[in-house]
């Protein structure tokens, strides 16, 4: 096979839970044991940090491996879903894992694939683990899936164990509580390794303390240790000053990651950092300041709040659920603007009318869907819309959407395209270059799948 014939066997041979949802969930790590056994246990050839959470364990990872990276360790980075090309999941230094090596760790194990009918997710998990040990790195950062404790990933053993936060998210697979949500998450805490949790809920707290007490180990609350005292923009910048408890100085970070959400994570971020310099890990303070201000360009991070044209201010965010949606409008609500634009598509398994309630009526929308089967029909999202008032039209894809909204948005709006990891996937920089010109749009957005339908238009 070659790389394409690779990919297209391991997405409709294997079960890949953004085409079929829960299905794909393998509720025991018994196949991704036994495929890192047949590879000579790759996973406890380096060394890592494990990180679970409802939201911001994606940013949280990548500002992480930024750290990393510029501290001059090899880091390896291991995330999902990938928003256009499948090698965004595999990462050595910011560098995808290559084709060919995508190709022959296919082939090699083909044949177990066969006998045990692994999930999408466990392969990728298999493969990222091969690659990382072939790399012989000196540090991963490995992102949960969904969930913790029966996640592919958790059969490491890890430096550390980061939780970022506790959100109602995949209650059908992870429990119809926050509490039982946490008791899933903190699976990934092992006996006598130090715990990072972001933010704690009443809920939550006594979750986690009770697994720490039987696990043995530490907890570490990153949002007791330390406090956001100011933030601000600036060029697109997130310039945030942090106070530290038992420290009278503050410290101030720039953030090339702009969402106001990410000060939340940026607390997580720096507890972690500060338990692994006690581990014995060498980032200091210059190389934390140094690698916040380019994360995205050395992880190759998208879709985080990313403005990708200004005048009209389009924005791609992968907030998805209740929790992220918030985050989403209260940035939304301190952005000054005149008309707002939402274009929307969700997967089915949402909590869709949680979502829609959340979302502001003076918006004008644009019901779409991303081209998963897992995709909420647009019409049947648009009727749903209006039960909370939320009015617009319906279109087939995003692209489609990006161009109305093009034509009705003055200057002074903006654009928001949210609701789906698999939706901000699509958006090409093919239409976004169509509608505004070479000169006009921002050169950090991704190439992401191009839309052969978009020639209807020009």
């Amino acid at each position: 096979m070659n790389y394409e014939q690779t990919i297209d066997y391991l997405f409709t041979r294997l079960p890949m839970f953004s085409r079929i949802g829960a299905a794909a969930f393998k509720k025991d790590l018994t196949n991704t044991i036994e495929l890192c056994q047949s590879l000579g246990n790759p996973h406890q050839q380096f060394k890592s940090v494990h990180i679970a959470g409802t939201n911001g364990k994606g940013s949280v990872s990548h500002m992480l491996a930024a750290i990393l990276q510029t501290a001059g360790y090899k880091t390896g980075l291991y995330t999902s879903p990938h928003l256009k090309d499948f090698r965004e999941r595999i990462k050595v230094n910011g560098k995808m894992i290559p084709e060919q090596y995508v190709v022959d760790f296919t082939e090699r194990i083909q044949p177990l694939i066969e006998k045990l009918e692994p999930s999408f997710f466990e392969i990728t998990v298999a493969m990222a683990f091969d690659y990382f040990a072939q790399q012989k790195i000196d540090i991963a950062i490995i992102e949960t899936g969904l969930g913790g404790r029966l996640d592919s990933t958790n059969i490491i053993t890890s430096e550390l164990s980061v939780i970022t936060n506790i959100g109602w998210d995949h209650m059908n697979m992870l429990g119809d509580s926050l509490e039982k949500i946490a008791f899933e998450k903190a699976g990934i805490i092992k006996t006598g390794i130090p715990v990072v949790i972001g933010e704690v809920l009443p809920e939550t707290e006594p979750v986690f303390e009770k697994v720490a007490i039987e696990k043995n180990t530490h907890l570490h609350i990153a949002s007791h240790k330390r406090q956001i005292t100011d933030w601000n923009w600036e060029r697109h910048q997130l310039i945030v000053e942090v106070a530290e408890e038992h420290h009278t100085d503050h410290k101030t970070y720039h953030l090339d990651l702009p969402g106001i959400y990410q000060t939340k994570n940026l607390l997580t971020v720096l507890e972690t950092c500060s338990q692994l310099q006690q581990k014995g890990w060498s980032i200091s303070d210059k190389i934390i300041h140094k690698a916040l201000t380019q994360s995205k360009k050395l992880t190759g991070l998208h879709g985080r709040w990313e403005i990708i044209h200004n005048s009209p201010l389009v924005v791609l965010d992968v907030a998805h659920n209740v929790d992220g949606i918030k985050q989403l409008v209260q940035q939304i609500e301190l952005i000054e603007h005149q008309q707002l634009h939402i274009i929307i598509g969700m997967v089915k398994d949402k909590e869709t009318e949680k979502v829609l309630e959340l979302l502001p009526t003076n918006a004008t929308y644009y019901f779409t869907r991303a081209q998963i089967p897992r995709a909420m029909p647009e019409e049947e999202l648009a009727v749903k819309a209006t039960r909370y008032g939320l009015k617009g039209k319906t279109f087939s894809n995003v692209n489609f959407s990006l161009y109305s909204a093009s034509h009705k948005a003055t200057k002074k709006d903006m654009i928001i395209v949210c609701g789906s990891i698999f939706l901000v996937g699509e958006v090409s920089l093919n239409s976004v270059r169509e509608i505004w010109g070479k000169e006009e749009y921002s050169t950090s957005v991704f190439d992401a799948i191009e839309m052969a339908a978009w020639t209807f238009f020009r």
